[in-house]
C-alpha cells in the first residue's frame, strides 16, 4: 500500500518506534554490519576514560538507519527519492526512540507526486536526537 496525494495533508503526522531499550549489542552488532569499528561505540574504558564520554554511544548512522526504517515503511520501499539528517545528540544505550514524520507539502513535479517530509527522532524524554527531511514519490 503507497501513499496517495489525495489522503495526505500538509501537517499530517506518522510516527512511529524504531528502537526500544537499544542494546549494546545492538551497538556491536551495528559496528560489524556497517564496519565502523571506532571504540566510542564499543569500549566502555577507552570512551570514559580516554574520550571522556559517560559511557559508549549509538552510531549516527545507525541512528539515520533506524529513522530511514520509519520513512520506508511510511512511505514504501522505493519511494525516496530525498533523505537528509543532522545528528543533535548522542543516543546511548538503553534509549528508546520514536521517529517521527510530518507532511510539509504535497506537490506535482512532470507528472509525478511528490511529498516533503519532515523528520525527526526523538529519545524517551522528548529530545530530538536527529533532525532532516525526506522527499518521496507518492501515488495521485
Amino acid at each position: 500500500m503507497s501513499l496517495r496525494a489525495s489522503e495526505l495533508e500538509v501537517g499530517d503526522v506518522h510516527r512511529e518506534r524504531v528502537v526500544d531499550n537499544l542494546s549494546r549489542t545492538q551497538l556491536v552488532m551495528y559496528s560489524g554490519a556497517g564496519g565502523d569499528f571506532n571504540p566510542l561505540h564499543s569500549d566502555e574504558i577507552y570512551t570514559v576514560q580516554s574520550a571522556g564520554y559517560p559511557t559508549v554511544f549509538a552510531h549516527g548512522m545507525l541512528t539515520m538507519g533506524l529513522t530511514s526504517k520509519m520513512l520506508t515503511n511510511y512511505v514504501g520501499i522505493a519511494r525516496l527519492t530525498k533523505f537528509g539528517v543532522r545528528f543533535t545528540n548522542q543516543v546511548w544505550p538503553g534509549d528508546t526512540l520514536d521517529a517521527i514524520a510530518t507532511v510539509q507539502a504535497i506537490r506535482e513535479e512532470g507528472g509525478v507526486y511528490l511529498v516533503d517530509l519532515a523528520v525527526s527522532t526523538v529519545n524517551q524524554d522528548g529530545k530530538d536526537v536527529l533532525s532532516g527531511y525526506a522527499t518521496a514519490r507518492i501515488d495521485p
